[in-house]
Parts: C-alpha cells; structure tokens; sequence
C-alpha cells in the first residue's frame, strides 16, 4: 500500500478491543469464515485451494513468510469492521488525529522570506476535519502522493499559519524525504 496509507491503518488498528488471531490456522479460519470458502481465500492469497484447506485443518503450522504477511495484513484489514469504522468516526467529528513525522518541510512564499526545505520533527495534532479528509481520500482508493498533499496542507493550516494567526501569505508546503511517520487517535 502506501506510507501514509499504512499509517492512518496503523493508527486505527490500535483502537481494536481484540488482539487479531495470531496462528496461521486461526487466522485463515477467520478468513474462510469471512470471505465464505476456500475457494476464495486461495485467490486473495495466491495459494492454492488445498493449502487453505490444510492450514484450517492445522496440518500446516508454519507459513512462508511472504504467504505470513499477506495472511496478516488481509485478517488485519478485515478484523473489527466496527470498530475501526466508530474510531474513523470519531476521529472524523471530534477527536482529530495526531501526526508525527520527521521529514523534510519547506513551502513556498513571497519573496524575503525564508523558504528553505529543512529536516524537522513535528508532532502536531490535526483537527477533524483533516482527519476526515485523510480518511475520506484513503477510502476512495486515493495514491500515496494524493495522502501526502492532504497531509501537507493540513500542517500548513495547523503548524505553519497556526490556524490562520501567522504567514498568511504562505502558498504550499512541500512535504518530502519522509524518514518517520506516525499517526495516532
């Protein structure tokens, strides 16, 4: 998926009331019970029919790797639909969301100032309407460099002109070189 994709998933995955199944064979167990058979699992998973069927049989105990992460991530992205979608709401409407990065932040602006691209560490908590925003542009399936303008344009609002207190005239915030980032509710 994408960075910040991940991140904001990351994020509302923390607010799961359940731990998600933790053995190859509980999980593909949720898996089947979710998408209806094996037939379907093994084509989500790119393995074949009988696999799945021995997995739930727990005559296979240890996954390879790759098929390990894919059976995570896809038990993971289907876990707690209810919760997920209360904690997205919340944080939609009155919570916001918190972002922590440290990244390469510049912006542009008239000329005298100084606009220089630099390396910071930001914490910063975004009000809901830009969690909305990210979470709305995430469900439509939107790319990575489409989360990182949402992204960007929500620190240029909170950090940069401090909700409209300061740098008024301040026209894009250029977000890059992403070495950390976390998102949290």
């Amino acid at each position: 998926m994408s960075l910040i994709g991940d991140g904001l998933d990351k994020a509302v995955q923390k607010a799961f009331t359940r731990p998600t199944p933790k053995s190859a064979g509980a999980q593909m167990r949720y898996l089947v019970k979710q998408l209806g058979g094996t037939r379907a699992v093994a084509q989500m998973l790119r393995v074949s029919q009988r696999t799945v069927e021995r997995y739930v049989k727990d005559q296979i105990k240890k996954p390879r790797p790759d098929l390990a992460g894919r059976l995570d991530r896809e038990v993971k992205a289907r876990w707690q639909p209810q919760i997920r979608a209360k904690a997205k709401a919340k944080a939609a409407s009155t919570d916001g969301i918190i972002i922590d990065t440290r990244a390469r932040l510049g912006y542009t602006a008239p000329i005298g100032s100084t606009d220089q691209d630099r390396i910071r560490h930001l914490t910063v908590a975004l009000p809901p309407v830009h969690a909305a925003r990210l979470f709305d542009a995430q469900e439509q399936g939107a790319s990575d460099t489409r989360l990182k303008e949402i992204a960007a344009e929500a620190l240029k609002e909170v950090y940069f002109q401090d909700g409209g207190r300061r740098a008024g005239s301040l026209d894009e915030v250029r977000f890059t070189d992403i070495e950390h980032l976390e998102f949290d509710l």
